[in-house]
């Protein structure tokens, strides 16, 4: 029932990311359900409420639960962590909590002090679930898949930026429609160097990475339209999302 439960969390609150995970093999979801319905409480965690110390404590109970799931014992009862810690070794765990750290950004209205800082975080949240779960299905290349959680944070980012500005965040050091276009220009330098390593990447590892199908045309319309990202224009219809993912899907042509 805890892996039913994690997949219906996925499914309630992002049905996008639900839809990609469907789209992998069944061993794979087995792992891909448990780890991103972590990540989709620790992502609402901040926003449930509008007390920074309430919000604090939330995350606070999730890195006590990764802390039970590394040292090997028994966890506490909730259907995600019971399925979490079914799948999940310590180094997973290590760079899991590293995202729940991250996402005390999100509790905050202070913005990233610099671009590194961005990059900082980027890497944990979206960089971290896709690392560890392509290297628990077998990959020993975490740069590539790091290049790849990038290019995906940085177009998830931007898709939510007019939500996260109304929400009185600053997501990006420098909001101006040129610094968008650079850094949609980065995250695309950093997918093609995921694509040209693509090799060292088992198939059977590749699952995680179909979450970030939509990547290359949001960062293309970026690049070439940054103002689409302050007014909330950076969207695939739902027809060729649909076919995109199952292009990649099937032939597996992620990038």
């Amino acid at each position: 029932m805890s892996f039913d439960a994690c997949a219906a969390l996925v499914e309630k609150a992002d049905p996008e990311r639900f839809r990609a995970i469907m789209a992998a093999p069944v061993a794979a979801r087995r792992l891909l359900f448990p780890v991103y319905a972590f990540n989709v409480e620790i992502i609402r965690a901040p926003w449930l409420t509008k007390e920074p110390m309430i919000a604090e404590m939330r995350l606070q109970w999730w890195r006590d639960a990764l802390e039970e799931i590394k040292a090997g014992g028994r966890v506490r009862k909730h259907e995600v962590v019971d399925a979490l810690a079914a799948v999940l070794d310590a180094q997973g765990a290590d760079l899991l909590d590293a995202t729940i750290a991250a996402r005390r950004w999100d509790i905050y209205t202070d913005p990233f002090a610099d671009w590194d800082d961005f990059d900082a975080y980027i890497h944990a949240t979206s960089g971290a679930p896709m690392i560890t779960t392509a290297r628990l299905l077998g990959n020993k290349n975490a740069a590539l898949v790091s290049d790849f959680a990038y290019a995906t944070g940085v177009a998830n980012l931007l898709r939510a930026l007019p939500v996260l500005l109304d929400r009185q965040r600053q997501p990006l050091p420098d909001p101006s429609a040129a610094a968008i276009a650079a850094l949609a220009q980065r995250a695309l330098a950093r997918l093609d160097a995921a694509r040209i390593a693509r090799r060292d990447l088992p198939h059977h590892a590749s699952a995680p990475l179909l979450l970030g199908h939509a990547a290359k045309p949001i960062l293309t319309q970026a690049a070439k339209h940054p103002a689409a990202a302050l007014h909330g224009n950076l969207e695939l219809t739902p027809l060729r999302q649909s076919m995109r993912l199952a292009h990649i899907a099937l032939r597996g042509w992620w990038v």
